[in-house]
């Protein structure tokens, strides 16, 4: 029997097809994520249907503006208060002069709320605002 006087040395080398397909698979994931967090769509508000309704490519210088059922203002998410958002359309037309203000009112919500946020873009000095409608079933 022949027996070995030496170990052969263990060989260390960076394997890069993982690191790789980790990067894939993250970089898959927040393309993702992006895309679905450009859309503000609100689940719990549901706009009215039209049948000439066409689904607008969102834009840099929008944003989303969701009215509730119960008059309750929803930007990014998150509950705002008509004074606030007075002041965040202020600064956004004066850095922007085009802004553009997409505006989801719910189905059930009283037109009186609907004039409210109108009336708040119009004192910011914003003239650019679009409803949201869905196509009708």
């Amino acid at each position: 029997m022949k027996f070995r006087s030496r170990s052969e040395p263990a060989t260390v080398a960076f394997q890069i097809a993982p690191m790789v397909d980790i990067l894939l698979v993250l970089l898959c994931f927040f393309v993702i994520t992006w895309s679905m967090a450009r859309k503000e769509n609100e689940l719990d508000v549901r706009v009215p249907a039209a049948s000439a309704a066409q689904e607008s490519n969102p834009v840099v210088n929008q944003t989303v503006l969701n009215v509730k059922a119960d008059g309750t203002i929803v930007w990014d998410r998150k509950v705002i208060e008509k004074a606030v958002l007075l002041e965040k359309l202020k600064s956004l037309a004066a850095l922007y002069p085009d802004y553009a203000i997409i505006l989801r009112g719910d189905v059930k919500t009283d037109y009186d709320h609907i004039v409210q946020v109108l009336d708040t873009c119009r004192m910011a000095g914003i003239w650019n605002v679009a409803f949201a409608t869905s196509k009708a079933e």
